[in-house]
Parts: structure tokens; sequence; C-alpha cells
């Protein structure tokens, strides 16, 4: 096996078995397989940082009318606080300059203090909070609203 460094590339059907290993791993309320196909089928920017040929990470954004929103960002559990996440938020950020986006926008739990973090060290503002937002052990939690503007 050839040493492959690292990249990121687009995601493809083929890679959502790698990925739901992923996502069943980083979340105790993980995205379905079905939500990942539909997101590629509907053409929305899904993305993987790949590592010696293996995925690490992987995101989801859609763009529409001037908005980014990341639907999902996520690191292998084993692979957190090495910067991948901080890579892959970069490069959707970069994607929505290219689709003329003015802001990002994304949803993150309160509670995820280590995600809150990443995002602030990039320039990402509290502008809401969407209540009862997240499935939770006893019900329901609230989300924080972040966004980063685009604006010039």
């Amino acid at each position: 096996m050839s040493t492959q460094g690292s990249t990121i590339r687009p995601l493809t059907g083929a890679d959502l078995d790698a990925v739901m290993e992923i996502e069943n791993r980083a979340y105790r309320f993980p995205w379905t397989q079905g939500i990942f196909r539909d997101c590629l089928r509907v053409g929305y920017c899904c993305w993987c940082y790949m590592d010696n040929g293996v995925i690490q990470g992987y995101g989801v954004m859609s763009v529409a009318v001037g908005e980014s929103h990341i639907l999902n960002l996520t690191v292998s559990p084993e692979m957190q606080r090495q910067g991948i996440g901080s890579k892959l938020l970069k490069h959707f950020i970069q994607l929505a300059r290219r689709h003329a986006a003015d802001i990002v926008m994304l949803e993150v739990r309160p509670s995820n203090r280590k995600a809150i973090s990443l995002y602030e060290k990039l320039g990402f503002n509290e502008i809401g909070v969407r209540p009862n937002y997240y499935p939770a052990e006893n019900g329901r939690e609230d989300a924080l609203l972040l966004g980063l503007s685009l604006a010039t």
C-alpha cells in the first residue's frame, strides 16, 4: 500500500460505509445513511478528509441564496484534536466563498465545548439559539446557531 498523505476530496456513495462507521462512533444520535445519500443526491457539498487512503473526517454543506449552512462536520473520535476539523472547516468556508455566499452558518450543541472552541477560533459568532433542536438523553437540547460573515 502506497503512502498517499492527506487530502480533502469529494465524498461519494462508495464512502458511506466508512462514513457511517465514524458517524456511529462519534455521536449518540447519528445521522442515518439515508440522510447522507439524500445530501449526495441533491448535490450538497459533501467532502471528506483522507489520510493514507482512510477517511478520518467529513462534512456536508448546503448553499442557496447567498447562505451556506454546514449541516455536518465530523472527525473520527480517535483523530480529534489534530487539526482535521479545522482543515475541513476552512475548506467549507472557501467553498462558501466560491459559491458567493455572504454567510456560513451552523448549529452546535452548547455541551460540545471542543467544537464551539474551534468555530470561535475561526471567527464564528453566536447569532441565535434554536430551542429543542437536538435529540438528547432526556428529551431535547437547544442548538447554538453560529455564523461567519463572508461579506467584504
